[in-house]
């Protein structure tokens, strides 16, 4: 059940359904999850969704390697929204599901190509520590540069942001859709 009352389209400030607009026909097709919430704040809505747009869909990064890094911070912090709108788009971006099953379960995946190994380390550390051993730093720069390095430390904390907008105010599952993670 979620905390806030979600607001009718019809009922939408003029800001608001620019906002709305902005978001249904951009690469996110469509106005659901975090931004149910969001939209109550126009402005922050717009923000937040710029950057969202920019971290997912205009990084370096392939989106097997992005969604990899979503998962990990969905689970992080159990966000069931978080994880059930992002496995498909893994799937679809080429993330085994082997990979995918371990990480719901709270495994270390055995099987990672050397792309993957240096997102699991990176995401792994700054979600557990709040920091990256230099070690992990230097793959992850050798790896993707360090404008790859940039991007992922930001993909990590806008997801972790999501995670806190839709956890805060219990933004529920699609209908139909049961938790896909166990807490």
């Amino acid at each position: 059940m979620s905390r806030f009352l979600p607001v009718e389209p019809a009922k939408y400030t003029p800001e608001q359904r620019r906002v709305y607009d902005a978001i249904a026909t951009g690469p996110r097709a469509g106005v659901r999850g975090p931004f149910l919430a969001l939209i109550h704040l126009p402005e922050l809505a717009d923000r937040i969704q710029h950057l969202g747009e920019y971290l997912r869909f205009n990084t370096s990064f392939p989106p097997r390697l992005s969604e990899f890094a979503i998962l990990l911070t969905a689970r992080h912090y159990t966000c069931q929204y978080e994880w059930q709108a992002h496995e498909p788009h893994a799937q679809k971006g080429g993330l085994a599901q082997s990979i995918i099953d371990t990480i719901k379960e709270r495994r270390h995946p055995e099987a990672m190509q050397p792309d993957e190994t240096t997102v699991f380390e990176f995401t792994t550390e700054l979600l557990s520590n709040g920091k990256i051993t230099d070690a992990v730093y230097e793959r992850t720069v050798k790896a993707f540069g360090t404008r790859g390095a940039i991007e992922l430390g930001a993909l990590i904390g806008y997801y972790i942001m999501i995670a806190m907008t839709l956890l805060a105010h219990e933004v529920p599952l699609p209908p139909g859709i049961e938790p896909p993670l166990r807490a």
